[in-house]
């Protein structure tokens, strides 16, 4: 089942998620919600606060970067192979030289800004069986996790922005919040009664 996108302006996802067990309610059911979403949306990666829920969990799939004729061909079989779901995840290290890479997010529609990261990390992580892994990622794998890693630490790409670029998108966040875009797939705004 496709679920609303909390939009940019909504609490949630300026929250610390919190961590969850293999109790957790249906599950199965919500991480392939999740990634039906994410499809449904054509996004590449979905952290739990953007449906609305303060859980450590997100999902990746880099398939639709492999088409990107500039890569090597090793690099764009590496990203259409990577497909994981992260619960619980903590990142133990970041290193390198700072990259800039234009990202979006599916919160936040129609705004795109050159993010600064480091290109390698160190990631603890349970899959959806709960097994406990230590992975090490690099370039634009290891930068969607970045991205939706901040999602369950409460930190959104644009807060990673200059004071300068943050005023030149205030309004268009604005309009965000108040559900003035158009968009193609289902979100949730904070700032109006209905829900699309």
């Amino acid at each position: 089942m496709i679920l609303p996108i909390v939009a940019y302006g909504d609490a949630v996802l300026k929250r610390k998620a919190k961590a969850i067990d293999k109790d957790y309610p249906k599950l199965d059911e919500l991480i392939n919600n999740m990634y039906e979403t994410m499809y449904g949306a054509y996004g590449v990666g979905l952290a739990a606060p953007q449906i609305g829920l303060a859980i450590r969990m997100f999902m990746v799939d880099t398939s639709p970067f492999a088409e990107d004729e500039a890569l090597s061909e090793t690099e764009r079989k590496q990203l259409q192979n990577f497909k994981k779901t992260f619960i619980n995840a903590e990142i133990l290290e970041e290193a390198g030289d700072e990259w800039a890479f234009n990202e979006g997010c599916l919160s936040i529609p129609d705004v795109r800004e050159d993010v600064f990261r480091q290109p390698k990390i160190k990631i603890q992580y349970q899959d959806e069986n709960f097994e406990t892994h230590v992975d090490e990622y690099d370039g634009l794998i290891a930068r969607v996790i970045q991205h939706e890693y901040d999602h369950i630490e409460g930190v959104l790409f644009t807060d990673k922005l200059s004071s300068f670029k943050k005023r030149l998108i205030k309004g268009r966040l604005t309009n965000i919040s108040k559900g003035k875009i158009k968009i193609d797939y289902r979100m949730r705004f904070p700032l109006m009664s209905k829900k699309r």
